[in-house]
């Protein structure tokens, strides 16, 4: 399942998260990361979903 969430973060980061944590704290800092560059939300969303 890590893997499905990892995908999905590669090519959109904040579904990646939400899949993982739902609409949390994360969800919502991912969003602004992504907003801000996608690279940051990429690292962002891969490193949420591996350290859970």
């Amino acid at each position: 399942m890590d893997l499905v969430r990892i995908l999905c973060a590669i090519f959109v980061p904040p579904l990646g998260v939400f899949l993982q944590v739902g609409f949390g704290i994360d969800f919502w800092i991912n969003i602004l990361l992504t907003l801000f560059g996608y690279i940051p939300g990429i690292i962002h969303a891969v490193w949420i979903i591996t350290k859970k």
